[in-house]
């Protein structure tokens, strides 16, 4: 990572109100495969509150990235921005952007160890037996993609072309103009009526 600005300040704390107290730092960075991102973060001394987020500075040509998941590949790297759609359509799993979308870099594996806690936090929280026999048969399947055993393909669609999948077996494409329409970015927006 490639440092350029560091800005300080000194502010009031977003959850206790307490003025001058909280210090919030943003600093502008180069990541690889990523591009420049703006990484804030206000910590607070007096009430424990800290906010951290990294915000893509920089937009690309939106983008849709495949990957046959297999043994060979768990290792390489996944860049996804805060505004990608991650899914494994195999096994019925799929992660769109919301508000509070967060962008990260992991790889093949750590994308299936997210999947496999979204899962477990859907068991228990949905109580019929219907979507408890779903949801384990969806982490057994994941569980075993993790293991090595099976194939399924990873897609990753992204409107602002900020995220990747570092890899030459990764097949990378158009989206078209129909399902870039379709897809969420995780900002809000105003229609005109």
């Amino acid at each position: 990572m490639n440092e350029e600005e560091i800005n300080e300040m000194i502010i009031q704390c977003p959850v206790c109100g307490i003025e001058g107290v909280a210090k919030s730092v943003m600093k502008e960075l180069e990541i690889p495969h990523f591009g420049k991102v703006l990484e804030t973060t206000i910590l607070c001394p007096s009430c424990g509150f800290k906010h951290s987020d990294v915000i893509a500075l920089e937009q690309n040509d939106p983008a849709k990235y495949i990957l046959e998941i297999n043994k060979n590949n768990l290792s390489i790297r996944v860049v996804r921005s805060q505004s990608a759609t991650i899914s494994i359509p195999e096994i019925g799993v799929k992660v769109e952007p919301g508000p509070k979308s967060e962008g990260y870099v992991t790889n093949v594996e750590g994308v299936l160890t997210r999947f496999e806690s979204a899962v477990k936090k859907a068991l228990n929280l949905f109580e019929d037996e219907e979507s408890q026999i779903n949801a384990k048969n969806t982490l057994k399947n994941i569980q075993e993609l993790k293991k090595g055993n099976g194939t399924a393909t990873l897609i990753m669609l992204d409107p602002f072309g900020q995220s990747n999948i570092v890899s030459e077996n990764a097949e990378i494409l158009e989206i078209p103009e129909e399902e870039l329409r379709e897809l969420k970015t995780g900002f809000s927006k105003i229609e005109d009526n």
